[in-house]
């Protein structure tokens, strides 16, 4: 579904919820954002800089240096261990493996991960597989964290614990949340509530659903 006069702001430590039915182009709208898909009209800008101006290689380590992502299955690496997945993002930054490894340790264990830091992807359970998503995903103090359905393969007691840890860590740290989700409760805890249908963004109104 393409997006279409689509007009959204983020601040510093905002979350974003953006809500809508399947093929509504929420998605599209998260993917544009985060300069993962080009826009054919208009810009997204992230601290002044044009996305669409960047080269490969400067949107890429923009992606990589400044935001963050947490997607439906967690996509942990099968090989790292829960550590190791963690501290991906530091090591990509060019951190050395210790020091990243003792950061990614320190936010484990504040999510409560602590004991975990050596199992394997496939020796947890799907609710802590998500934890160290968002883990990941928060570890290098981004200033965006993208999210699309994160708690969406989860059953109802584990999504809202990953949800209330994700959003308490990603606020203590200033980081901005643009979730995407079909869930009313989990777009409830956002600051601010959008609604995409037929590619078209407007603010979330109670008659509107």
């Amino acid at each position: 579904m393409a997006v279409r006069n689509a007009d959204i702001s983020v601040r510093r430590g905002e979350v974003i919820a953006i809500t809508g039915q399947s093929g509504s182009g929420k998605s599209s709208l998260l993917y544009c954002l985060a300069g993962v898909l080009p826009v054919a009209r208009g810009e997204v800008r992230f601290d002044g800089r044009v996305l669409g101006a960047l080269d490969d290689e400067e949107l890429s380590a923009l992606r990589r240096e400044r935001f963050g992502f947490v997607f439906q299955y967690g996509e942990l690496l099968p090989e790292l261990t829960v550590e190791e997945n963690t501290a991906l993002p530091l090591r990509l930054a060019g951190q050395r493996k210790g020091e990243a490894l003792a950061t990614a340790g320190a936010v484990l264990s504040r999510l409560g991960l602590g004991e975990l830091r050596q199992r394997r992807p496939s020796q947890v359970s799907g609710g802590q597989s998500q934890r160290v998503a968002v883990a990941r995903a928060l570890v290098h103090q981004p200033a965006v964290v993208f999210a699309d359905e994160p708690t969406g393969s989860l059953d109802s007691a584990n999504a809202t614990a990953v949800l209330e840890e994700f959003l308490t860590l990603a606020r203590s740290q200033g980081t901005a949340v643009v979730l995407v989700t079909h869930d009313a409760d989990v777009a409830g805890r956002a600051d601010t509530h959008y609604r995409m249908r037929d590619g078209m963004l407007a603010p979330f109104t109670r008659d509107a659903s």
